[in-house]
């Protein structure tokens, strides 16, 4: 049985979860088992549990985003010490790109990734169908492990791990896990951030668009960028309209100040059917939901850019489930 050892950002952590059920089969096939942080118990040293795993570990997942290029500990610690142990063949590491950041730079960045081509996962169509790619991709590893050179004995016992040249820590030691430090965003930050986010949205409706008439000869699409502030969306079944919708990015202030969703094809920006705002708490930005279309629930959720174009397309979606 191959050992798989996750190292990822924890802001990544629902898509680590995912990721983790779609391996589910092969887990209870005793193809892997797999290992992240959160397995520590109470009382148990954390950099000791973590480099331990770390060294033992058959095959290394690096999850990628730009959290994980951004973390000294999963980049100058974790990913150097796994990239390290790759050289030497006695682990496997394979880079799964979770969401859209620059890695190929990255040492790693010479490794074959996953999913093919190196797709984020958050930009896909088909979220599962992704995750089933980087599944299959970890199939084979552990195949090639235990039917090549066989799948290396666990090792045992306090490891010390000496950091090359790129990490500025020299060992591995006892620490706190709250190390998060309050971060402070300008308007700056907010209006890049809302942007980023309404670019992704346009992106993410354009490629859905198209995948959707793809998988159903009786639907067809069209995605049409009005500004560089909004875009429209229309499915029709044999001609017939079914679903339409415009998208647009308002100001700082007044009704419009996030990003609406309106239900039809309009070119005014004074009422909506739901509205995403920009909002902070002590770590990140993050999007949030006025409430109008699924109540208080969906109003307390940190949407990110993904979650709220995916909240976007279940609203433009509604109708022709419907019809069906």
């Amino acid at each position: 049985m191959a050992s798989v050892f996750f190292s990822y950002s924890h802001a990544d952590e629902a898509l680590r979860d995912q990721l983790e059920k779609q391996l589910s089969i092969l887990k209870r096939q005793g193809v892997i088992e797999t290992w992240h942080d959160r397995r520590i118990g109470a009382g148990e040293e954390i950099d000791k549990a973590i480099s331990e795993n770390l060294m033992s570990a058959d095959i290394l997942l690096l999850l990628i985003s730009p959290d994980f290029i951004n973390s000294d500990y999963c980049y100058d610690r974790e990913m150097t010490v796994a990239m390290e142990r790759h050289e030497r063949g006695d682990a496997v590491v394979i880079p799964v790109i979770l969401r859209a950041c620059q890695w190929h730079g990255a040492p790693f960045g010479k490794l074959n990734a996953t999913p093919p081509d190196g797709r984020p996962i958050t930009q896909a169509t088909d979220r599962d169908q992704a995750f089933l790619e980087v599944a299959n991709a970890v199939q084979a590893a552990a195949k090639k492990l235990d039917g090549g050179r066989g799948v290396p004995p666990a090792r045992t016992g306090p490891v010390r791990i000496i950091p090359t040249d790129l990490s500025p820590v020299t060992s591995f030691g006892p620490r706190s896990s709250n190390l998060r430090m309050t971060k402070t965003f300008t308007d700056r930050d907010k209006d890049r951030f809302k942007h980023d986010a309404f670019e992704f949205l346009a992106k993410f409706f354009e490629n859905s668009l198209d995948e959707l008439q793809k998988r159903n000869s009786s639907i067809e699409g069209d995605f049409r960028r009005i500004d560089a502030n909004s875009f429209t969306a229309s499915a029709y079944r044999d001609g017939k309209a079914l679903s339409r919708c415009t998208v647009f990015m308002g100001g700082d202030s007044g009704l419009s100040r996030g990003i609406a969703f309106v239900q039809g094809e309009t070119s005014a920006s004074n009422s909506y059917n739901e509205m995403l705002t920009i909002d902070v708490d002590d770590q990140s930005l993050f999007l949030q939901s006025l409430g109008f279309r699924y109540g208080a629930s969906n109003r307390d959720s940190k949407l990110t850019p993904e979650g709220a174009a995916e909240h976007y397309w279940a609203m433009f979606m509604e109708p022709l489930q419907k019809e069906r």
